[in-house]
């Protein structure tokens, strides 16, 4: 059965969460004999600031795709100069059978440029035995075992080449989704955290109730910071 996608529970970049989070674990490491009331401790807090390092510490979606496009270049190349010792053999092929005999077709490299990298592959592999399964006829245009294994040796590297890349894109999806678990794990204890924070403060110290909103963006925070200006003008 296939895993469910796991959804982001917070709609800020990630470095916003990690900076939201730091903040409010100063804030109730000054204010812990507060949280003790609700069973919220420093082991707790601690638990909660080892989650965001390690957060912090992951590769995040640009690492993830620039090591992916890395090895994507590599594979478009390999497969470049798979095409390369390809054509050079079916030149030869060409001059011996026309490209409309069956010896010619059974090579199977019509429309090579528009193949899939698998059909490419395949192309490769099929290429080199029915070169060698013909080679006494093909032998007097210069196709031996040396042709043979260019294609070989490229046929090999193109699938090693394709192999790396498909394992960065599997990495890059488990890397994904571990970075969205453990977010979404530290999102759900920061809202913990600030609803006892908020709670505490609620009807005694508005300014330390603030320290415990959160923000769904600088711009958010901002725009409450003029709103609270704006009040205290007012009133005066």
């Amino acid at each position: 059965m296939k895993k469910q996608a796991v959804n982001r529970m917070h709609n800020f970049p990630d470095a916003d969460l990690y900076l939201q989070s730091m903040d409010r674990i100063r804030f109730a490491l000054r204010d812990i004999k507060e949280f003790e009331k609700y069973g919220y401790d420093k082991h707790r807090l601690k638990t909660f600031q080892n989650n965001c390092e390690r957060f912090k510490d992951l590769p995040d979606d640009d690492e993830l795709v620039g090591d992916q496009m890395i090895v994507t270049d590599k594979k478009y190349s390999a497969s470049e100069k798979l095409k390369s010792s390809i054509r050079s053999l079916m030149t030869r092929v060409n001059m011996k059978f026309s490209n409309r005999t069956g010896r010619y077709r059974k090579f199977g490299t019509a429309k090579m440029g528009d193949m899939t990298d698998a059909q490419l592959l395949f192309c490769g592999r099929r290429v080199a035995r029915v070169a060698r399964q013909q080679i006494d006829f093909l032998s007097d245009v210069g196709v031996n075992e040396n042709v043979i294994n260019k294609v070989v040796d490229a046929t090999t590297a193109f699938e090693n080449a394709l192999n790396i890349q498909q394992d960065r894109v599997a990495d890059r999806d488990i890397a994904v989704e571990r970075r969205v678990d453990i977010g979404n794990l530290i999102y759900k204890e920061m809202v913990t955290l600030c609803d006892i924070g908020k709670d505490i403060w609620a009807e005694t110290d508005l300014a330390k109730y603030e320290n415990y909103a959160i923000y769904e963006s600088n711009n958010d925070q901002k725009i409450k910071r003029k709103e609270q200006l704006k009040a205290e003008k007012n009133e005066k």
